[in-house]
């Protein structure tokens, strides 16, 4: 049983109850390898799935242990660079860390194929938002937390002095008066300029001296108290041209008979198709992240906030879910893609500067500030988009992934070193790609 295998017996035996629940009380206070220990007699792990736990790698237990609760082990993806790229005249190595194939690939040709990018960044400029409820106006609660605007501000400015040292600080405060089942509530937000940072704890933290200030004014009572996701005040924005001899060249080698102008009206084709349906909206959108995610968590930062922020600001803007790319024809003919996407990045603090193998990612980008990542990740994000609706209307998206997926099915169907190539390229050749037919092959290449 493969070691991802065994975290879906372990999931499932907690969900059902048919573990000793008594091995596991106090988890949280035992050493690292204690709980391995545990783990492994109640899933009766083999030698070598406990040799996969107890494998340090690049991130050291001790780290681990500081990072989530009740470290058992670490979880590798393969970490890989995307070639290429030219953003705003500076050429950059981009580290990707996921599992999927082709990727890589993919975002490499696609920066490969581009004019270059030009990109554009927001201030980082983080929203915190604070719930007002229980009062006894909610406009009249609205207009006095205005008058004190300034006042709450300066008293704001106080509570982390060495973010205003570097530049940044609270910056406004806005109301909002909603209508809720619950009755008429306030959402204050405050509009933090958190600098190199992704911002959650500083926005928090002031959120959290800001609440009892709103009940004393408004009289009523503060609820929640927490950080958004959606950072519309800090968005990114790039920019590239595919030119139809680009798109042409990138063809003849798979045989495809098309030329480059009918290249370009088939994705536009396809980009209209995206805007007109939240179903092909949605996948649409995920090949964007695909790319997005991969740097991300190579350089340390929260692929889960940059998600709900991406997808939530495809809605934003229409109220109705969209495409976060768009695509056209410029003068003469070539497609000009662009993307626009809120990205709350960040340099200091978090995993970014704990985790060793996010340190070299920032190391191998070369970037300085949260604002250069943010426009390399947009960047990115078209790459991998064009790069797929480009294979789509032209190869088939199957095609890079089905030759790595061989690989994969010849390793899982216990092919060895060079036996991996041999059974994955017969696949490949019959185009029979499956893993019945790697272990048919396997058999018969171990019979000769």
């Amino acid at each position: 049983m493969s070691y991802f295998n065994n975290f879906i017996k372990l999931f499932y035996l907690f969900g059902v109850g048919f573990l000793d629940k008594k091995s596991f009380e106090g988890f949280y206070k035992k050493s690292v390898s204690e709980r391995q220990e545990i783990v492994a007699k109640e899933f009766s792990l083999t030698d070598s799935e406990k040799a996969l736990l107890a494998k340090e790698g690049p991130l050291p237990f001790e780290v681990a242990n500081r990072m989530i609760e009740n470290v058992i082990g670490t979880f590798p993806l393969p970490l890989g660079v995307a070639t290429n790229f030219v953003i705003d005249g500076k050429e950059y190595i981009i580290p990707f860390a996921l599992e999927e194939p082709s990727v890589v690939a993919a975002a490499s040709n696609a920066a490969k194929l581009s004019s270059g990018f030009t990109t554009s960044a927001d201030e980082p400029i983080m929203i915190g938002q604070i719930q007002i409820v229980e009062m006894k106006d909610t406009k009249k609660a609205l207009k006095l937390i205005q008058e004190k605007k300034s006042e709450l501000l300066k008293a704001l400015a106080k509570v982390d002095a060495m973010l205003v040292k570097f530049g940044g600080g609270p910056r406004d405060i806005k109301c909002f008066e909603l209508k809720t089942e619950r009755g008429a509530m306030l959402e204050v937000q405050l509009l933090v300029d958190v600098r190199d940072a992704m911002g959650a704890n500083a926005v928090n933290t002031m959120n959290e001296k800001l609440a009892p200030m709103l009940e004393e004014i408004t009289g009523g009572k503060a609820r929640l108290r927490i950080i958004s996701n959606l950072a519309v005040y800090r968005k990114a924005r790039a920019k590239t041209i595919w030119t139809k001899e680009a798109l042409l060249e990138s063809v003849k080698s798979a045989g495809v008979k098309v030329t480059g102008e009918e290249i370009v009206e088939r994705i536009l084709d396809a980009y209209a198709f995206a805007c007109a349906t939240p179903f092909r909206a949605s996948t649409h959108n995920k090949g964007i992240m695909n790319g997005i995610d991969a740097v991300v968590i190579a350089t340390g930062n929260d692929f889960r906030a940059i998600e709900a922020g991406a997808h939530t600001y495809a809605w934003y803007a229409t109220k109705e879910y969209k495409p976060l790319t768009k695509y056209y024809k410029d003068k003469n003919g070539n497609l000009v893609g662009e993307i626009e996407l809120p990205l709350a990045l960040g340099l200091v603090g978090g995993a970014t500067k704990v985790h060793p193998v996010a340190q070299l990612g920032v190391k191998i980008l070369g970037v300085k500030t949260a604002q250069e990542l943010a426009r390399i990740i947009a960047s990115v994000g078209l790459a991998q988009n064009f790069a797929a609706m480009r294979a789509i209307v032209t190869t088939g998206i199957q095609a890079g992934h089905l030759k790595l997926h061989a690989y994969n099915l010849a390793t899982t169907a216990g092919a060895k070193c060079e036996e991996v190539e041999k059974v994955a390229l017969q696949m490949i050749q019959e185009k029979a790609i499956s893993y019945s037919r790697a272990e048919e092959i396997l058999k018969e290449l171990r019979r000769k």
